[in-house]
């Protein structure tokens, strides 16, 4: 083997095997981290979180579980952003006590109504940016809402109440520009003079006690947790492949006959092969996918953090007045992670490049 396809060949295995242990070793944290006020992203809550600490408002981050709320701490408001939509027996429970709750997300059908919709309130025009609205919810329940349906609607427990938001993006970043927004979570959260809490253990943050108590504490309860096998076996075949790129013949180097032009043809050419002998359109369809949809969002000033599909295909109908139906078959297709045929492939990137075409 000539040298400059060896080290093309060397370079797309080491490639390759980086990319398998990042994909193994890197949590993916999109999900958890959407609607958390930590976050600076546009799904985040982090400038409606500094926007009530400025007005004054005692407002705490809770990072414990729901059942380490105690009774003595009552009454208490728990906001929940992309919470669960469903009240357990604990909850209820809790909620009868006097309690409120407030979820932002909670489920509802997709209607008729505009995408983008501005909903009158005490605080001024709210915008909304979903479909989804409660049909079940009657007038005395709904609190913000059109002739759809409800998009906030409250319902009562005894002594408490939970409100609902059929939008987790009622206050979030993206929306500091509509501070009236900010202001109607604001009266949502602060009805009562209850002491108010934000649910950040569900986005994964977690005090100190909770993680010792969880065996989060310390390094060894990680790689306890870890599975650290393959992540070895993988550092040992990049190790072996580093080792060999460094092996020199013995004697005098040989000179080639054709000196190689282009490298990157090369190189590119080498992990397509690679990737075709595996098999693994999958894993193709993954990372390209990932790339284009970062690239669709940032082309749609939406930041550089994944969002779900449905989200996604929201905000192109609104930024471009275009059906979405190229754009979902695209992203069904990459969330199937299964291998498809060549021509299903070609078809994919032609696609993908057709929806490039029009954001441009």
């Amino acid at each position: 083997m000539k040298r400059p396809n060896r080290l093309a060949w060397i370079g797309a295995i080491a490639l390759f095997a980086m990319v398998l242990l990042s994909l193994f070793a890197a949590p993916n944290n999109t999900k958890l981290n959407a609607g958390s006020t930590y976050n600076r992203a546009p799904d985040g809550y982090g400038a409606w979180y500094g926007f009530m600490q400025q007005q004054g408002v005692s407002i705490k981050r809770w990072q414990k579980p729901f059942s380490d709320i105690q009774p003595e701490n009552s009454p208490i408001t728990l906001l929940q952003v992309g919470g669960e939509t469903m009240l357990g027996i604990q909850e209820r429970e809790w909620v009868e006590k006097g309690n409120t709750l407030v979820i932002l997300g909670a489920g509802a059908r997709v209607t008729e109504a505009e995408f983008s919709t501005m909903q009158k309130s005490p605080q001024g025009n709210i915008k909304i940016d979903t479909r989804r609205r409660n049909k079940k919810a009657n007038s005395k329940q709904v609190d913000l809402g059109d002739r759809f349906g409800a998009v906030v609607w409250k319902e009562n427990y005894k002594q408490g109440k939970v409100i609902f938001s059929t939008t987790p993006y009622l206050a979030a970043n993206a929306y500091q520009d509509n501070l009236s927004n900010f202001k109607y979570l604001a009266s949502l959260v602060t009805e009562k003079n209850n002491t108010i809490f934000v649910d950040e253990y569900i986005h994964g943050y977690k005090d100190a006690d909770v993680r010792k108590k969880e065996n989060e504490g310390d390094l060894s309860s990680f790689f306890a947790k870890t599975p650290l096998l393959p992540i070895l076996v993988q550092v040992g075949i990049l190790l072996l492949v580093l080792i060999w790129a460094q092996n020199r013949r013995f004697g005098k180097p040989v000179a080639l006959d054709t000196p190689v032009t282009d490298n990157s043809e090369a190189y590119i050419q080498a992990l397509a092969g690679v990737l075709q002998k595996a098999d693994t359109t999958d894993f193709v369809v993954e990372m390209v996918g990932k790339q284009e949809q970062l690239q669709l969002q940032k082309a749609l000033g939406l930041g550089q953090i994944l969002l779900e599909r449905e989200a996604l295909i929201n905000f192109w109908i609104e930024k471009t007045g275009v059906s979405a139906a190229e754009l979902d078959a695209v992203l069904k297709l990459q969330s199937r992670k299964q291998p498809i045929s060549e021509q299903d492939l070609l078809s994919w990137l032609g696609k993908w490049r057709s929806i490039r075409l029009i954001r441009n």
